[in-house]
Order: C-alpha cells, then structure tokens, then sequence
C-alpha cells in the first residue's frame, strides 16, 4: 500500500511528467521504482508518458479512447509494423519465473 504523501508526491512527478516540465534523475528513479511494483503507479507513468508524447488527445478521438483506457505503446516508435514472428510473440508471453511481469502485484 501507498502512504498519502508517497501517492501525491508520485502524482506531482508524473504531473511534470506529463507537462513536459523537468524531472530529476532522483524523481525519475523514485517513480520507476514504484512504478515496477505497482500497477497503479505503473499506469499513471504511462499515462504520464504518453501525453508528454502526443500531447492532449482531442476530445471523443480514438487517442483520447486509448489513453483513458490505458492500451497500446506510450511510444509510436514501440508500435509493431508488419507481420510479427510467432516465435517472438511466445517468448514475449512465456513464462520466465526471475521476473514475471503478470503476477507483479
């Protein structure tokens, strides 16, 4: 669980984020650090990413669906183009025990 001062202080960071205002390299760690053991924080940095990205999305499009709805790549250059290899796609979902993002929290 998040104490009240750890959730604003990560919400003001991701706040900056999303402005596109300067963050410390401290700040950055502190947000990522959370961010890798909580999926709320994980999606608030995404969210906080993506509109630093593309900016505010306009109201009712397909980007404003996609950013509440937290789907797809912060990133456009992350986007997957062309037909995919299957075998990469196994790997990507295969189970590796050291570190298994599907059962982080």
């Amino acid at each position: 669980m998040i104490s009240t001062n750890t959730r604003l202080k990560l919400e003001d960071i991701a706040a900056r984020i999303a402005g596109g205002l300067n963050v410390t390299f401290e700040e950055m760690t502190l947000i990522q650090k959370w961010a890798d053991r909580h999926t709320t924080v994980a999606t608030m940095l995404r969210k906080a990413r993506r509109r630093a990205i593309n900016g505010e999305p306009a109201e009712g499009s397909m980007d404003s669906f996609m950013e509440v709805m937290d789907l797809g790549f912060e990133d456009p250059a992350d986007h997957l183009q062309g037909p995919q290899n299957p075998e990469d796609i196994y790997n990507f979902f295969k189970r590796d025990d050291a570190d298994d993002w599907r059962t982080r929290d």
